[in-house]
């Protein structure tokens, strides 16, 4: 296996969300998690309205189960979309979320770089 194979076995589980989708996502219900490096994001900058965590600790911040969840992670039905800078370690987060029960998680296709693109940065 690759990680080209890899990632279309992670990508072929979600419904990855178009950047023009964000704001409704976020409208239902949904959290933006950015997931970037600080150095990433003091780079090409930050998005308002997203929860910063690092891709590093990002199970344990959103698991509901795990005794260093953020109190916004308080079930398994929340919808997490999960964004990098162009989407490619999203996917592989968001297919790791969906392992630990998150079913709901997903990511942005094009991540950041999409967003800033299409002027979205929430």
């Amino acid at each position: 296996m690759t990680v080209h194979d890899l990632l279309a076995t992670a990508r072929g589980r979600l419904r990855r969300l178009p950047a023009d989708e964000v704001p409704t996502a976020l409208g239902r219900g949904a959290f933006l998690v950015d997931i970037r490096p600080a150095a990433q994001r003091a780079q090409e900058g930050e998005v308002v309205n997203a929860f910063v965590i690092e891709r590093n600790v990002l199970e344990w911040r959103l698991d509901p189960e795990s005794d260093a969840r953020i109190p916004e992670a308080g079930n398994h039905d929340i919808e997490w979309v999960i964004l990098c800078q162009e989407g490619y370690t999203s996917s592989l987060a968001a297919a790791s979320l969906q392992e630990i029960g998150l079913y709901r998680a997903t990511d942005v296709i094009g991540g950041y770089k999409a967003l800033k693109d299409k002027g979205i940065l929430i």
